[in-house]
């Protein structure tokens, strides 16, 4: 059997953060909920048993969370925030899936939330 990629994921990651185009939003702060899936190379890891050889999603929660805490007007500047940090601090990353989502959102209607999702191929690691 051919392994042809493998991911590592966090699901339904909770923040309290201060982003939005009211200012309210950035004063008082809302709850969001990021879900993420990147694509690396997972075979040595599979074989060695050894954190370096892996995608170390501890650490990718860190570098959410560090993007987090930065307050932005756009969801949309987030999450380019995060997929950029991503990039740059694993580079065997293939892939990147996120999405980014705003609790029950200012905008009159009863909603579960509202957000963004974008889909990425790493295209220097192909």
């Amino acid at each position: 059997m051919k392994q042809t990629e493998g991911y590592v994921f966090l699901k339904d990651v909770r923040f309290h953060a201060f982003h939005g185009v009211m200012p309210q939003e950035r004063k008082v702060g809302a709850d969001f909920l990021v879900n993420l899936r990147i694509g690396y190379p997972i075979e040595r890891a599979m074989e060695t048993d050894e954190v370096g050889d892996t995608l170390n999603y501890a650490e990718v929660y860190a570098l959410v969370a560090e993007e987090m805490k930065q307050p932005s007007k756009l969801l949309e500047h987030v999450a380019g925030r995060i997929v950029r940090s991503i990039c740059l601090h694993f580079p065997l990353a293939t892939s990147i899936d996120l999405t980014l989502m705003k609790q029950n959102p200012p905008m009159g209607a009863d909603a579960e939330g509202a957000g963004v999702e974008i889909h990425l191929i790493n295209d220097k690691s192909v």
